[in-house]
């Protein structure tokens, strides 16, 4: 006996990985679901898996996120169907190759789908979610947000921009009912690494999650009320002593007077 729909959940990318495993997690917490992605047969699984195991209904939508059609078709759905209280922005690529090796057609693709459709899709969520009082955004971003150095810089500043999209979100929508996660992720066992061209079993074992744990984690955080959950953080004193110097930065970022270490050499 299955139990009371909590309404829809939109994932995108939900075809493998992350993405599925949300699809899976998500059904069986009671939510109904519109899962997106470019591959329809792997989505067609899942969803017969899921509808007969947990009850729910489970619509399939296949669907290009770098194509404007294509992502134009998953945002006419956030607009219409005020069913659909959890967006999980997940799709995503990664592109291997430095900014001077790598193909920049295939790096803009990687924009388009990392940064550029999650944007429209949580931007078409938001206002349908603000409008009826409740909802959730999870934004899918990366450790690399934070630590640029160790890969692509392209990538991680496609998941720099969802970090700070998502804190930007909730500070929008506090007080409207709307909840906003942004999840960073380190490296996880997924395709994303082989489709990068990148060896994710050359990483230290003690390095690499496993994408069931990964997503039940990031969960975890959400039920605990966490605007930033990054899985594999020890201690969350870690990321509070951060965002503490952050903040402490905005008084002096923007001055009507250069820094005196900046004017004494002009000077000079």
């Amino acid at each position: 006996m299955s139990i009371q729909s909590r309404g829809k959940a939109l994932i995108t990318g939900a075809s493998s990985g992350i993405g599925a495993v949300y699809a899976d997690r998500l059904a069986k917490r009671g939510y109904d679901l519109i899962v997106v992605a470019r591959n329809k047969e792997r989505l067609e699984a899942l969803a017969a898996r899921l509808e007969q195991e947990t009850g729910r209904k489970i619509e399939v939508v296949q669907a290009d996120l770098t194509q404007r059609s294509g992502l134009a078709r998953v945002e006419a759905i956030l607009d219409v169907d005020p069913a659909v209280g959890f967006l999980v922005n997940n799709a995503g690529i990664g592109v291997g190759g430095t900014i001077l090796e790598a193909d920049v057609e295939a790096l803009d693709r990687m924009v388009q789908l990392n940064a550029t459709a999650p944007m429209r899709l949580a931007s078409a969520a938001a206002r349908g979610m603000a409008a009826r009082g409740a909802g959730t955004i999870v934004n899918i971003a990366s450790v690399l947000a934070l630590t640029p150095e160790l890969f692509n810089g392209v990538y991680s500043g496609t998941k720099a921009f969802l970090l700070n999209l998502s804190m930007s979100m909730q500070n929008e929508l506090t007080g409207k009912g709307v909840r906003v996660q942004a999840v960073l992720p380190g490296a996880t066992r997924t395709e994303i690494w082989e489709r990068a061209g990148v060896d994710v079993d050359g990483f230290p074992p003690e390095m690499v999650m496993s994408v069931d744990e990964m997503v039940d984690a990031a969960l975890s955080g959400l039920d605990q009320g966490e605007l930033i959950t990054v899985p594999s953080l020890p201690d969350v004193k870690d990321w509070n002593a951060f965002e503490t110097a952050r903040i402490a930065l905005k008084p002096n970022l923007s001055r009507s007077h250069a820094a005196e270490r900046y004017r004494s050499a002009h000077a000079a």
